[in-house]
């Protein structure tokens, strides 16, 4: 009686998995234990992505002059990356934006893509003190 709850709960069909050995033939089954979270994070992500594929690369990530100036910050990348990402402005952009706006559109298509990702891994990492 134990193990039938347990199947239940489980989601095994045990009908299904006896007519499988008897050499019946097979029958699609759906899946009724998904995860609605994970369900909702998908159709999220499809739907942003949707929302950006409607708009070119060119108009994503070098035309926006989201920075006015250089800031005081200074970070190190690959030499093969700065020289990849400078002869992106130079021929896509035509130079009419800086590699550190180019930088900063990126990282902030980047934090709306993976915002609820990020959030999530940081919660569960995250144990306060107190």
């Amino acid at each position: 009686m134990e193990q039938d709850n347990n199947n239940k709960e489980s989601g095994i069909d045990e009908q299904y998995l006896m007519s499988i050995m008897a050499g019946s033939p097979k029958k699609e089954v759906a899946v009724q234990n998904a995860d609605p979270q994970k369900e909702k994070a998908v159709t999220k992500n499809k739907l942003k992505t949707k929302k950006f594929s409607d708009i070119s690369y060119m108009e994503q990530f070098l035309t926006h002059h989201t920075m006015t100036k250089r800031g005081d910050k200074s970070i190190y990348i690959r030499p093969e990356y700065h020289e990849r990402l400078s002869r992106i402005i130079q021929i896509i952009a035509d130079d009419q934006i800086s590699l550190y706006a180019y930088l900063d559109n990126i990282l902030a298509y980047h934090f709306e893509m993976f915002e609820k990702e990020i959030t999530d891994d940081f919660n569960k990492k995250y144990r306060p003190i107190f």
